[in-house]
């Protein structure tokens, strides 16, 4: 038998398998054989040999021994729609890094200007809380204070219950 199908863990150029993931990823026994899952024995799932990661398409993952984790258990790997979003986060820091965008500290409206105040019936004021689909908008978002998020959040409700204010798109 060769070392791929024996579940050997080598360093060989054309060694395809991984280092075995999960609760038995640290321990120092002797290295595991090939799983058999109800689809019957790992050498049965085709080119890849099956092993313990299912990546479809993606081939063989690069070795992760590169990098000092700690103490912290190794990852899952990633889904489709977490790559997704870890490569738009990655281009969107990349490109405030080079056009030199800095985020400027939101400042909430109430504390700024204090004679603002939050009311029921300033309808006006309180559609610029709220989104196009009728939600109330985040302190994140806004820049709204603690302190004055939860009135005005209160008051929003108020004005719905009146029907100042929609409580879902259709209602504009």
């Amino acid at each position: 038998m060769s070392e791929e199908t024996t579940g050997s863990t080598g360093t060989g150029p054309s060694e395809t398998r991984q280092p075995p993931r999960g609760p038995a990823a640290g321990s120092d026994g002797p290295p595991r054989g090939p799983r058999s899952g109800p689809s019957g024995p790992a050498s049965d799932r085709g080119p890849g040999g099956g092993g313990g990661y299912s990546g479809g398409d993606r081939g063989p993952r690069p070795p992760r021994d590169d990098r000092d984790r700690g103490d912290r258990p190794p990852r899952a790997p990633l889904t489709v729609k977490g790559r997704l979003r870890a490569a738009a986060r990655k281009k969107a820091r990349k490109q405030a890094k080079r056009k030199g965008m800095f985020q400027r500290r939101k400042v909430c409206r109430f504390c700024a200007d204090k004679n603002l105040t939050i009311s029921y019936k300033d309808v006006k004021t309180l559609r610029l809380f709220i989104t196009e689909t009728g939600k109330m908008t985040p302190r994140r978002i806004s820049g709204t204070c603690a302190k004055h998020q939860r009135p005005l959040a209160q008051e929003i409700k108020r004005a719905r219950q009146l029907a100042m204010l929609p409580y879902a798109p259709s209602h504009f």
